[in-house]
């Protein structure tokens, strides 16, 4: 898999410590200012991961991912707001986000997340076998993406049996739910 990277963020500062952040990674990275700019980019060139601001100016993020769902691309999206709520996040999801990140963050934090998001990419080709809390997180996340939830869930028991104080199992799980319409 190719790791390119699109930034699609209106706020210079952002953008400049993405592109900083992932550079220093190994990843190749490019920038759009706003939706219109990142869709031109999108059609013109294979990016495996974007990152999405939410809210800029013009087309919106949640119409953005509307727009790059409905291409015919294999690109994981990963959301980015500074005012995110559940219902959000939800949203997001259903409309094929594969994370969701809230601002402020570090810098090594989304080194981490997009290294994340690139392992599940490998999980979904190949057999893979989890043995750690964070395997089974990536695998039940890697189920999630491609709507296979009872999979997930049980990734998410298993993950939970590892190691039962984390939470993001639990959160995981309430968006399951909430993408299946079940409270």
């Amino acid at each position: 898999m190719n790791e390119k990277i699109l930034i699609i963020d209106d706020e210079k500062n952002i953008r400049m410590t993405l592109e900083k952040s992932l550079n220093n990674e190994g990843y190749a990275v490019e920038s759009a200012i706003n939706g219109e700019n990142g869709l031109e980019k999108l059609q013109e060139n294979e990016y495996p991961v974007v990152l999405l601001d939410m809210n800029l100016p013009g087309i919106n993020g949640i119409e953005v991912l509307r727009k790059i769902s409905s291409l015919d691309i294999n690109t994981r999206v990963i959301m980015i707001t500074g005012y995110g709520n559940v219902e959000t996040a939800v949203e997001a999801m259903k409309l094929g986000a594969v994370d969701y990140l809230r601002k402020p963050f570090k810098p090594e934090d989304i080194g981490d997340l997009v290294r994340e998001v690139f392992q599940r990419y490998e999980i979904e080709k190949d057999e893979f076998e989890a043995e750690s809390f964070a395997e089974y997180l990536n695998m039940a996340k890697a189920e999630v993406n491609n709507h296979n939830f009872e999979s997930a869930v049980d990734l998410l028991k298993k993950a939970t049996s590892v190691d039962p104080e984390k939470p993001e199992p639990f959160n995981l799980l309430g968006i399951i739910y909430e993408m299946r319409n079940n409270q």
